[in-house]
C-alpha cells in the first residue's frame, strides 16, 4: 500500500484531517519563504500527540542544533533544503531520524548514494516545492528502491503516477488547500483514498 505525505500543514484543524483521512505522514514547513511556515515552537505543538510520522521541512539548518529539537519535540524526521541539506540528511540518518531527501527530477538523476528516502519533487528556480507542477514522469520509470513522488499531485492525478511510476509513497501540498496554508478536507480526503487503493 502506498505510503502518504500530507505536507504544508499549519492548524491543528488540517492535522486532524490529514490524520483521519488515513495520512501516514505531514509535513510542518520551517522556511520562512513559504506561504507553509511554521516556526519551530508551532511545529512542535502542532506534532504533538500525532499518530503518524512528523516530518520538518528546513532550510540551511545547523544539524546539531536540529536534531536536539527533533528529540525535544518528539517529530520523527527531516526534509532538508539549502546548501546545508546533504548535510543534514546524514547527521538525521546516523540519529535514526525518517529523512525525505528531496531531489529534483532530471534526465541525469541517480539516487543510489542519496541519504534517506529520495523524494523526487518538480525543478524551480523560485520555489523549493509546493509549486502546485507536475515533471515528466518518465524521468523516473526506470528508478529502483524507495522513493517519495512529489510535484503537482492531486485528487485527479494521484492515480495515474502511481500507475506510471509505482514509487513507495507520494506527497501532496498545495493541490489539496483552500488557500495557501489552508488545506480542504474534501481534496484531502479524496487524495489519501486514492492514493491508497492504487
Amino acid at each position: 500500500m502506498t505510503w502518504v505525505k500530507v505536507c504544508g500543514l499549519t492548524n491543528h484543524e488540517d492535522v486532524a484531517v490529514a490524520v483521519e483521512a488515513g495520512a501516514d505522514a505531514i509535513g510542518l514547513v520551517n522556511i520562512e519563504t513559504s506561504p507553509r511556515y511554521v516556526s519551530l515552537a508551532k511545529a512542535a505543538g502542532l506534532a504533538q500527540g500525532v499518530p503518524v510520522h512528523t516530518v520538518l521541512l528546513t532550510i540551511d539548518a545547523e544539524p546539531e542544533h536540529t536534531l536536539e529539537f527533533l528529540e525535544e519535540s518528539g517529530i520523527d524526521g527531516v526534509q532538508p533544503y539549502g546548501q546545508r541539506a546533504s548535510e543534514m540528511a546524514r547527521a538525521a540518518t546516523a540519529g535514526g531520524y525518517l529523512v525525505l531527501n528531496p531531489q529534483r527530477a532530471a534526465p541525469d538523476l541517480d539516487l543510489a548514494l542519496t541519504p534517506g528516502i529520495p523524494l523526487l519533487d518538480t525543478p524551480s528556480d523560485t520555489a523549493l516545492g509546493g509549486t502546485g507542477r507536475v515533471f515528466d514522469w518518465q524521468l523516473a520509470e526506470s528508478l529502483t528502491g524507495r522513493f517519495v513522488l512529489a510535484g503537482g499531485l492531486g485528487p485527479d492525478n494521484v492515480a495515474a503516477a502511481l500507475a506510471a511510476v509505482a514509487p513507495w509513497g507520494v506527497d501532496a501540498s498545495s493541490r489539496l488547500e483552500r488557500v495557501p496554508g489552508h488545506k480542504d478536507r474534501g481534496m484531502v480526503a479524496d487524495f489519501v483514498e486514492k492514493a491508497k487503493q492504487t
